[in-house]
């Protein structure tokens, strides 16, 4: 569970959801178990997607809720808003959403929309605000970072051989982040989203 609210009626969730509820990645372990599923193994197309929809709309069912993916639509579901609104992710000083577990290798799988309102536990202060040296403002190789990304910037970078150790273990500003290393995601699910995002 990587945040919840009790919706409003501005936040965009389906008629009658008491609480939100926003699914990601439990590392570490969750590379290992995702590697070893039908989804990843059978070469067809969006594997983590599929393996998402599977997995969650089955909790979903459990707790007779609703599941919503980032896939969905168009309209596309406003996952960003929702992890804003959950209190445990904030913007990071590089612009890029960070997560009071997972830092800035959040992702997010899916949603359960239920129907009652869960209590829900307090939500923690931005830890980036205690982070005296901030480590993610310095660690692009060609500062795509910050007010705006700078995708071609990134991707012109990614193409050359100096690239090579963001496609292989992920971007250096996530990989700076001091909670992102204490996450324990592997490199090779960095990989995985860096072969999506530059293929």
């Amino acid at each position: 569970m990587f945040g919840a609210f009790h919706p409003g009626p501005d936040d965009a969730t389906p008629p009658g959801t008491g609480t939100l509820v926003l699914i990601g990645p439990r590392e570490p372990g969750f590379w290992l178990h995702f590697t070893a599923s039908p989804e990843y193994r059978d070469a067809r197309p969006d594997p983590l997607d599929r393996w998402s929809k599977r997995v969650i709309g089955a909790v979903a069912q459990d707790w007779a809720g609703r599941a919503l993916f980032p896939s969905d639509g168009p309209p596309w579901p406003p996952f960003i808003a929702w992890a804003l609104r959950s209190g445990r992710t904030w913007q990071s000083p590089v612009g890029l959403l960070v997560h009071d577990q997972a830092g800035l290798f959040v992702s997010y799988r899916g949603a359960l929309a239920l129907p009652g309102r869960l209590d829900l536990p307090a939500t923690p202060p931005r830890l980036c605000d205690s982070c005296a040296d901030q480590p993610c403002r310095t660690a692009c190789p060609v500062d795509a970072l910050g007010e705006i990304y700078d995708i071609p910037a990134c991707h012109a970078f990614l193409d050359q051989p100096q690239g090579r150790a963001c496609l292989e273990t992920g971007c250096a500003a996530r990989r700076a982040c001091p909670i992102s290393q204490s996450y324990g995601r592997m490199a090779e699910q960095s990989a995985f989203h860096m072969a999506s995002f530059h293929p």
